[in-house]
């Protein structure tokens, strides 16, 4: 007859052995973690699921219907199953760190350690002080008993404190992670020295093993984040490293001709270039959001620079009464240059181009506004990579966003949003 205690257990082995499954559906079909450390969990959560079902089957249907001998050969290769993550902790710890396996001292000891737990193990089956079978089919311990659980101690404790001793060597996440999957099973370890708490044992395995999978997660986006943004910010260094060669060659053919012609003029639109191309090497330098008050300078110098040498013809209008908050670099200056580029036609009149800020319910909202002929930002025939490397760096850098949409009217509307965060304000 089953007793509560049985009905407990298998309870707690259902829902450890169902986490499991979730834990390998979850490694299966969530992107955004390596194949090594995929495949690593895909095993890591198989071989808990092992453990479980062998718990469940003991408890369930053989304690009862086994013969002892039988019973207690079960036992050994349930023991035995439960043993194998710890060797596979050590595996994913020098994984983690670098090291080659094969040849780390602590793989080694760990190795040794975990033979040395097999060989008790079997001779357990033919030294009666290490357990016995009971007629009602029930494990009693006997004097020995203890000496079954010390090299997997042993082996807990090599891993706590290989794990102290890397800790700079990995991520803080990582660091707790290790810690979170080894120090509770150590405690059920301890306890299984004097309590039968086998069961308990399952679930701390599967709660430690999502912990760790969620940490790894987590630490593989992040990594996955900060790598994508190193590329935007790379591809926003190109483009400001490779200016239009007709814009320069126009400027400077503008400074040359007005310094006959307007020598206070050349000084002028000269001091306005340099601006420019100062604040554009020193957005390549950056890395991290920059107050809007030097990208609206950066974006001034740059209309001067323009309006020199199409004067009338370009007509520009700020109204920015709100200038204490962040934002990538690089942000508004394109934007800007994007309408001139787009909106410019000596044939079609002047070209308006306004520069607005305001704080709205979602944030600060920046606006360019242009009266151009507009353009789709849409049409795959014609990609545009500026304003995608925009959007991007603005998601990852600050969380904003970037919409473009067309004038009424004609022409372009461009608005970028800048979350109320503390980060994003100065």
């Amino acid at each position: 007859m089953i007793g509560w205690t049985e009905v407990f257990y298998v309870s707690i082995i259902s829902a450890a052995l169902l986490l499991c499954v979730l834990g390998l559906w979850f490694t299966a079909i969530v992107p955004g973690i390596d194949r090594w450390s995929k495949r690593f969990f895909q095993a890591y959560f198989s071989v808990f699921i092992l453990c479980c079902i062998l718990g469940f089957a003991e408890i369930a249907f053989f304690a009862h219907s086994l013969s002892s001998r039988a019973y207690y050969y079960y036992v050994i290769v349930e023991c035995l199953a439960l043993s194998l993550p710890l060797p596979m902790l050590t595996v994913y710890l020098l994984h983690c760190c670098g090291e080659y396996v094969r040849s780390s001292r602590l793989m080694q000891t760990v190795f040794t350690l975990w033979a040395v737990y097999l060989v008790v193990l079997l001779s357990a089956v033919f030294v009666r002080g290490f357990s016995s079978v009971s007629s009602d089919g029930r494990l009693i311990r006997g004097p020995l008993y203890p000496l079954i659980l010390l090299p997997l101690i042993a082996i807990l404790l090599l891993n706590l404190a290989g794990t102290i001793q890397r800790r700079k060597q990995v991520s803080r996440r990582t660091f707790f992670s290790f810690l979170i999957a080894i120090v509770p099973i150590m405690a059920a370890m301890f306890a299984l020295l004097f309590i039968d708490v086998f069961p308990l044992i399952d679930i701390a395995y599967v709660l430690t093993a999502l912990s760790m999978y969620g940490f790894a997660l987590s630490e593989q986006i992040e990594q996955d984040r900060c790598h994508q943004l190193e590329i935007a910010n790379q591809r926003a260094s190109v483009m400001v490293l490779q200016m239009r060669p007709h814009f320069i060659y126009n400027t400077l053919m503008s400074i040359y001709c007005l310094c006959d012609q307007d020598p206070q003029k050349a000084r002028q639109v000269t001091k306005d270039f340099t601006n420019y191309l100062r604040r554009n090497f020193n957005a390549v330098a950056s890395d991290s959001t920059i107050p809007f008050s030097a990208e609206l300078e950066h974006t001034r110098a740059y209309l001067a620079v323009e309006q020199a040498q199409f004067e009338d013809m370009l007509l520009v209008e700020y109204d920015t009464p709100v200038t204490n908050f962040r934002l990538p670099p690089l942000t508004l200056q394109p934007l800007v240059e994007n309408s001139v580029k787009h909106g410019m036609n000596p044939y079609s009149g002047p070209l308006h181009v306004s520069v607005r800020t305001r704080r709205t319910e979602a944030g600060i909202e920046v606006i360019v506004e242009d009266n151009g002929p507009g353009f789709d930002p849409d049409d795959e025939s014609k990609p545009n990579t500026t304003l995608a490397n925009i959007r991007q760096r603005m998601e990852m850098m600050c969380g904003g966003s970037l919409a473009i949409r067309p004038r009424d009217g004609g022409g372009t509307v461009a608005t970028v949003t800048i979350p109320d965060r503390q980060e994003n304000f100065t």
